[in-house]
């Protein structure tokens, strides 16, 4: 496979790539195809065949109004919109209106395969191998984010299960499960979210593995930042990211109260086994199931990664400042601190800022 040099490769135009390549424009970078001699280049690749990043996919209820924290990409507002609106609706027009806005011919759909390195020097060039040919780029900025990777837990007999299982990545409405017996599984926003939605048209069982700790603190932004702190130190140590809960705890939102208020809201803890009609708990209890609904996150899409050959003991890749510290051509943004969609932005404007900062310095 041929590759074709290019200074920075964008993997993944969501909310993270797609601020990253706002940033490179700014900074004098142009789209590898368009750029005149001696501009800087970059290429953003998608694996999505539509702009829009994972918004394209979410569950058709969630709506404007409910919407976990949307913070608009940077240099062009989100318009306004109905709060009832389905954010599949309104937010991925919003990604193509702003990919045409700074014309950053995001090329779709590719799939990065794997990156690696040219070859064993410290300043060579990194090889992005694609299924759609292939680039060999001084800069790597991953931005693939996680919704392509649910995670599963397993536990004892969930494969004799006779129901339902599904992911919230499958989730498309509570009408499906009208007069259904669901088991939620977890103890994120999500979760609370669609337990409050499938308790309306069904009979609800929520169970978590550890007790929630609610928080009577708003979920304001403040307290997101508060939150992308808490994770920086796990990935800098090569931690997995974790998840934002487990930082900032249980926080009332309104679809929460909502819940609570109906009585739904009844925690119990994680059952000991799954059986073919519902599932068995610790204290030997039985709750019959139709549906086991897994609100159990998601983890970082990285596996084309993997041939960089950066993953600590501990399961992560040491992270900061959006940096890999074993690979310092390669920036993961959209990963640990900067999952959420205002620390995307910031991530993407940073990475950039140390790719400016680089070439300046080999320049000078």
């Amino acid at each position: 496979m041929e590759h074709a040099p290019v200074d920075v490769v964008v993997i993944g135009a969501g909310q993270a790539g797609l601020s990253a390549a706002y940033h490179l424009r700014r900074r004098g970078f142009a789209p590898v195809a368009q750029a005149p001699p001696g501009t800087g280049t970059f290429v953003v690749i998608d694996a999505n065949a539509e702009a829009g990043g994972a918004w394209q996919h979410r569950w058709a209820s969630l709506r404007m109004a409910t919407v976990n924290g949307i913070h608009e990409l940077p240099g062009y507002a989100v318009p306004p919109a109905d709060p009832q609106r389905a954010s599949r609706e309104v937010l991925p027009p919003y990604f193509r209106a702003y990919e045409e806005e700074f014309d950053l011919a995001v090329r779709r759909p590719v799939r990065a395969t794997a990156v690696r390195r040219e070859d064993d020097g410290a300043t060579g060039r990194l090889v992005v191998d694609t299924d759609a040919g292939g680039w060999a780029a001084r800069y790597v900025i991953n931005a693939t984010g996680t919704w392509t990777r649910p995670f599963w837990p397993h536990y004892p007999g969930q494969e004799r299960f006779r129901g339902r299982q599904l992911h919230v990545a499958d989730y498309v409405s509570a009408d499906e499960f009208a007069g259904r017996r669901v088991v939620v599984v977890g103890a994120g926003i999500s979760a609370v979210q669609l337990l409050d939605e499938i308790s309306r048209v069904a009979e609800t069982f929520w169970v978590t593995r550890r007790e929630p700790d609610w928080s009577e603190e708003a979920f304001d932004i403040p307290a997101r930042v508060a939150a992308i702190a808490g994770v920086e130190d796990r990935v800098r140590r090569g931690l997995p990211p974790g998840s934002v809960i487990s930082v900032t705890g249980m926080h009332w939102t309104p679809w929460a109260r909502a819940a609570q208020e109906r009585g739904v809201l009844v925690r119990h803890p994680m059952f000991a086994s799954i059986e073919a009609d519902g599932v068995r708990m610790p204290d030997s209890s039985f709750f019959a199931a139709d549906v086991i609904l897994w609100a159990t996150g998601f983890r970082p899409a990285l596996d084309h990664l993997a041939p960089l050959r950066l993953r600590t003991p501990e399961g992560g890749i040491r992270v900061a400042d959006g940096r890999a510290l074993d690979e310092p051509r390669l920036f993961l943004i959209g990963y640990g601190p900067s999952q959420s969609t205002i620390g995307a932005n910031r991530a993407g404007r940073a990475a950039v800022r140390a790719i400016v900062a680089d070439r300046a310095e080999v320049a000078a």
